[in-house]
């Protein structure tokens, strides 16, 4: 008989292919943080009979707990690391939440990861920083081309839009909507990082959609990176160099975010060299 290795589980990944669960589920934070307290990672996933007559989003429809589930599942199942560590992060401040929120919305829809990511900053450089819900009809239409009807782009659109204001990236429901980035605390930038270390994404650790997304990049990513519990960051012209003090994403959270018992040492710490975009 032929003994056969054991396979390790594939690592987490971005989404790359455009679908459209967007468009029945926007950012929806209080749902998300409604399901980080109710999913035990330990547990089986939840039937929708279960979450509907548990509660676990209020007064929800049983067809709207579907689509809830669905979605939660891509943006945070998806990432068993971070489903442990935000399932147990009961007093996670409502700046950090809608991040955290924002940035697995960026992970799991590639249209919003580019929206949010590249369009938006891009926009923010122009005279007038602003954006109306005519230009993202123009830019959604560019970007699935052929395969979205008129009524489609238009409700895109919308919930892009929608997804952005409760992210704190644009200031307004209504046209024109000023862009601003909103403040990243330590603790939702701490949470960011360690978590991209254990996904597979575009970019680096140092230049992303996600980090760009928020502003962080050249001089205020650099001051940002300086002042981080749980890195260790150096830059000297074009070489940058950035460490993390802890292996992973759980054992950042149980020393930073209190959440379980420190499991690392100096000898579990591993560096991780990052060269200049």
């Amino acid at each position: 008989m032929t003994a056969t290795a054991p396979t390790n589980p594939p690592r987490p990944a971005e989404v790359a292919e455009l679908h459209t669960r967007l468009m029945k589920c926007a950012l929806e934070l209080d749902d998300a943080r409604a399901y980080w307290r109710h999913r035990d990672p330990t547990s089986s996933p939840p039937t929708v009979s279960q979450a509907f007559s548990e509660y676990w989003f209020g007064a929800r429809s049983a067809d709207r707990v579907e689509v809830l589930l669905a979605n939660f599942r891509a943006r945070f199942d998806a990432f068993p690391p971070a489903l442990a560590v935000l399932h147990r992060w009961s007093s996670m401040a409502p700046e950090s939440r809608a991040l955290i929120g924002h940035w697995h919305l960026q992970l799991a829809d590639p249209l919003y990861r580019a929206f949010t990511g590249d369009f938006l900053p891009r926009r923010r450089e122009a005279l007038r920083p602003e954006v109306s819900r005519d230009i993202v009809v123009a830019w959604v239409a560019q970007m699935g081309r052929a395969r979205w009807t008129p009524a489609s782009q238009i409700q895109f659109a919308s919930k892009l839009l929608s997804a952005a204001f409760s992210a704190g990236l644009v200031t307004s429901n209504r046209d024109p909507r000023p862009l601003r980035y909103p403040p990243v605390p330590d603790e939702a930038l701490g949470y960011l990082l360690y978590l991209l270390r254990g996904v597979d994404f575009a970019g680096t650790l140092l230049a992303n959609p996600y980090l760009a997304s928020v502003g962080l990049d050249g001089g205020l990513l650099d001051d940002a990176l300086r002042r981080l519990p749980g890195v260790r960051y150096a830059r000297m012209g074009d070489l940058r160099d950035l460490q993390f003090e802890y292996p992973d994403l759980p054992a950042w959270a149980a020393v930073s975010l209190n959440l379980v018992p420190a499991r690392t040492s100096d000898a579990s710490r591993s560096a991780t060299p990052e060269p200049a975009p």
